[in-house]
């Protein structure tokens, strides 16, 4: 009896070591780039190496900002993951719910080829998409960059949708059908409201797709006026000496939005996520 008891203290105590060391190396980077962030030039390399400032400063901040197209680059990460996002949305709450909901010839086909997608690596469609792209006359442009956002994460939208509408009682949707409601209102006022979790899940795995992409944007886009986040903190890395703290400044500054996101939509995005995953 008290060797089990002691059997199950040691692997409590292995466990706790166990997640509390991989909690510090995934915080470890991120503490690191908030405290170079708000670190001078001159102590950003200095050894031993401070997690706090002593001298804490925000210029590096106001420079990220200001320093080029800074804010255009913001402005158009705006448009473009907002476009997307919403769109990305619209199409797999649509396809979730008809796949979810009714049989028709070829649906199984349809969703097999969906889930595929999800399998297929982004760079190996990064020439036909160029192709596509040039051919309707989408290259260095915003548009462009809309287009692939928003399919670019359909497939795994769609099948975690399929699996939220699935769990749906389906005693509601045929109450709406019995009062006289097709299947664009029974979507419309009944499912759409009621799988707000699992949209609040997909809207923020879009978001992060289409906010942190830079393949894609440095392959169509030539007019700098047009660059997104990712390719202007990019262009604060320099090949001979890069100010890291000027980069880091830019990189918490793109990582707000996303931040306000997560935080706004937390408790939606983690139920979704599971009944989604688990249903699809």
């Amino acid at each position: 009896m008290i060797g089990n008891f002691r059997r199950v203290r040691l692997q409590r105590w292995v466990s706790f070591s166990l997640a509390l060391a991989f909690g510090l190396l995934m915080i470890a980077p991120f503490a690191l780039m908030v405290s170079t962030a708000f670190k001078p030039h001159a102590y950003v390399l200095e050894i031993p190496p401070q997690l706090i400032p002593e001298e804490p400063t925000l210029d590096n901040f106001v420079r990220a900002w200001s320093s080029g197209d800074f804010a255009r680059y913001f402005v158009n990460s705006v448009v473009v993951t907002v476009s997307s996002t919403a769109i990305s949305v619209a199409l797999s709450a649509m396809l979730g719910f008809a796949f979810a909901r009714y049989r028709f010839p070829g649906s199984r086909v349809l969703f097999a080829v969906l889930l595929f997608t999800m399998m297929v690596p982004g760079m190996l469609l990064l020439n036909p998409q160029f192709m596509l792209a040039r051919d309707l006359g989408l290259l260095n442009s915003l548009g462009g960059l809309i287009v692939v956002y928003s399919v670019m994460n359909l497939g795994l939208n769609t099948f975690l949708l399929r699996g939220f509408y699935s769990a749906m009682p389906l005693a509601l949707l045929d109450s709406a059908s019995v009062d006289g409601a097709g299947p664009w209102r029974a979507f419309r006022s009944i499912a759409l409201p009621l799988s707000r979790p699992g949209i609040a899940t997909v809207t923020i795995f879009s978001w992060l797709a289409a906010w942190d992409e830079f393949t894609w944007a440095i392959t169509i886009l030539a007019d700098r006026e047009l660059y997104t986040l990712p390719i202007g903190i990019r262009m604060l890395q320099r090949a001979q000496s890069t100010e890291w703290g000027l980069v880091f400044a830019a990189s918490l500054i793109a990582l707000a939005p996303v931040l306000v996101l997560f935080i706004a939509l937390q408790r939606q995005f983690v139920s979704g996520a599971f009944v989604g995953a688990t249903k699809g």
